[in-house]
């Protein structure tokens, strides 16, 4: 297994090469408190938005203080190609941050929050705030606990126009549509792209609207299903963007 992750943002170090660092607040108490690592242990410092670079611990102070030495040089790591955005419906409860936390793991690079017509959850005022930040820091930490270095961008809630205009200007766009008798085809043989951005829209439990549908379709969309089962919107993203990843082969 690769070392932990912890953030540090920004990377104070100049050259982060032979200095030290201190982790402190709520990562050094993670370190300290939580993973309980030792003077010796390999760790791993990063930004969050793809640079990092390889340190040991010298020190693991009181509860809350990791003292980080050996610093090699930074690195940065390349951006992903093709991209995988899910547009993700808003579910219910504590769902959509369960969403957030498996297409983090799986490897998605960016979360489009989405007021469905259908959605019976409704991100209005300071509610909906607090559950885009909820949305945020679960996408932080599954980063962390993932072993990533460039966490996946969790945009601000959009309406069903702005999914549309998402649509029409990436290099593949699709949306999951379990209606068999629309005529949408398998998203396991749908030509990929080598490059840009693919968008894949996650409806809702009461699934796409028609009217949604057919804007989307008007965007450039194709209607796809995963397969002969219908899961939940919850889980819907994760494993498509599973399927992507590995027939891009960004898994390989």
């Amino acid at each position: 297994m690769t070392a932990p992750v912890f953030v540090l943002d920004p990377l104070v170090v100049p050259d982060f090469s032979g200095g030290e660092v201190v982790l402190d607040g709520p990562e050094g108490r993670h370190a300290v408190s939580v993973k309980r690592l030792q003077p010796g242990e390999d760790v791993i410092l990063t930004d969050g938005r793809g640079r990092w670079g390889e340190g040991v611990v010298r020190a693991a102070e009181g509860k809350d203080r990791l003292v980080v030495t050996g610093l090699g040089p930074l690195h940065e790591e390349p951006l992903p190609q093709p991209r995988v955005t899910v547009v993700q419906a808003l579910p219910k409860g504590d769902r959509g941050e369960v969403a957030v936390e498996t297409m983090t793991e799986v490897g998605v690079d960016a979360v489009v929050p989405w007021q469905a017509a259908r959605c019976i959850t409704q991100w209005k005022g300071e509610r909906g705030l607090k559950s885009l930040a909820k949305w945020r820091a679960t996408a932080r930490e599954a980063g962390k606990q993932s072993r990533r270095v460039r966490f996946p961008e969790i945009a601000d809630a959009a309406t069903t126009r702005q999914v549309a205009a998402l649509l029409a200007g990436a290099a593949l766009a699709v949306v999951l549509h379990s209606d068999f008798e629309h005529g949408s085809e398998p998203l396991a043989t749908v030509p990929l792209p080598a490059e840009g951005e693919i968008v894949l829209v996650v409806g809702p439990e009461g699934g796409v609207a028609r009217d949604e549908l057919a804007l989307f379709e008007e965007a450039g969309a194709r209607a796809c299903t995963l397969g002969p089962t219908v899961m939940r919107t919850s889980t819907a993203g994760t494993a498509a963007t599973a399927l992507l990843l590995g027939r891009t082969g960004r898994w390989s």
